[in-house]
């Protein structure tokens, strides 16, 4: 693969004084776990809440109608998701209690999924 295509993004080409502070540049950046860390956070921010949501949406649907039938399947299927959807709950309480990094000049910001 030629060496310029394999560095042009959006028509762009790069110098190779350009590509070499670009990979320095992404090697810090790859090596700093907590900005990796808030990136995730960003990404995968809005999930929890709704799987939390949809957890506890599904644990009730079945203890309900277990206790209604009295089906032994049913009330083992709610023994199986229900601790699940409390560690997905707890997670979430963390993430909603942590303290955010403050700066000087800014307010803080809520959490994501707010």
């Amino acid at each position: 693969m030629d060496e310029w295509k394999m560095w042009e993004h959006d028509g762009v080409r790069l110098s190779a004084r350009e590509r070499l502070a670009l990979a320095r540049i992404e090697a810090g950046l790859r090596q700093d776990r907590r900005f990796a860390r808030r990136m995730g956070d960003a990404r995968y921010g809005l999930w929890l809440p709704v799987a939390v949501l949809l957890l506890a949406v599904a644990s009730v649907f079945v203890a309900v109608m277990g206790i209604r039938t009295s089906d032994p399947a049913l009330l083992w299927c709610f023994a199986l998701l229900w601790p699940f959807t409390l560690i997905q709950a707890f997670r979430l309480l963390c993430r909603a209690t942590r303290p955010r990094l403050r700066r000087p000049h800014r307010r803080p910001r809520p959490t994501p999924w707010l």
